[in-house]
């Protein structure tokens, strides 16, 4: 099984954190499964709207393109999910977004979720994209680290200290949540899950925090299994129509005039 996992950090900024990932990630990976982690230039830097956007077109690009290679799932590694429906769209491997296989999965251990985002402008994201998958009445409350990618830089190149610094800040921000009544804590980011990825059974008071990481992989697995056992895909029909072959002609020829 060969999975491409879609980052939003750029590979040589973030070097340290993408050799972590990726070596985490082939780690946890079932007996069989390699996994491929894409970064993307410029990355997702000014948070926003039109950044999610426009990291979102290249990824569904970079999506098109590994499928064409013979990958056998995509996972959209950005908890915002940006793109996702279109994605699942345009492909016939299965497509996991980590925000969405996250959020899910974390329903089934407790009624009411609290999230870690690494900015307050992702809040709102964070709101709507619950609601778009059904669970909006789930959420207490979501709340910011104020982190930018390269914040987690000294922790993912190995200094200790800095890795405690980090998980000390994480659990501050996250104890509020615990007080408006969340049982679950979720970090919405792939950088703050992977942070938590070595603290073993981490809880915060009652509440587990859920490694997102994780779970979108073992998601991915799960659905590439699931294809091969019965053939198990999207719906078809409205919700996710498949795109015909000039649909995405067209959008990877307007890339293609874009780059050159």
């Amino acid at each position: 099984m060969r999975i491409f996992w879609q980052s939003f950090v750029d590979a040589s900024v973030n070097a340290p954190y993408m050799a972590l990932l990726s070596e985490y990630l082939n780690n946890i990976a079932a007996a069989g499964t390699t996994i491929h982690v894409e970064g993307i230039s410029p990355p997702d830097r000014e948070f926003g709207r039109l950044a999610e956007l426009r990291c979102a077109v290249q990824a569904i690009d970079n999506g098109i393109a590994a499928e064409e290679s013979g990958f056998d799932a995509f996972v959209m590694g950005h908890f915002q999910d940006p793109g996702l429906y279109e994605l699942r769209s345009a492909l016939d491997i299965p497509v996991i977004g980590t925000g969405e296989a996250t959020l899910l999965a974390a329903s089934q251990l407790g009624r009411r979720l609290g999230l870690v985002t690494l900015d307050p402008v992702f809040e709102i994201w964070h709101y709507e994209q619950a609601e778009r998958y059904g669970i909006g009445d789930r959420i207490v409350h979501v709340t910011g680290l104020g982190c930018k990618p390269e914040d987690f830089a000294r922790a993912f190149a190995g200094d200790q200290a800095a890795h405690a610094r980090m998980i000390e800040d994480f659990v501050a921000c996250a104890q509020p949540l615990i007080e408006r009544g969340a049982d679950v804590v979720i970090p919405a980011g792939v950088l703050p899950g992977l942070l938590i990825g070595r603290e073993h059974g981490l809880k915060i008071g009652h509440a587990p925090v859920v490694n997102c990481a994780a779970v979108a992989l073992k998601s991915a697995e799960m659905w590439v299994q699931l294809r091969q056992l019965n053939g198990t895909e999207p719906s078809r029909g409205p919700s996710f129509k498949r795109a015909s072959a000039q649909a995405r002609s067209d959008f990877r020829a307007l890339l293609a005039r874009k780059g050159s």
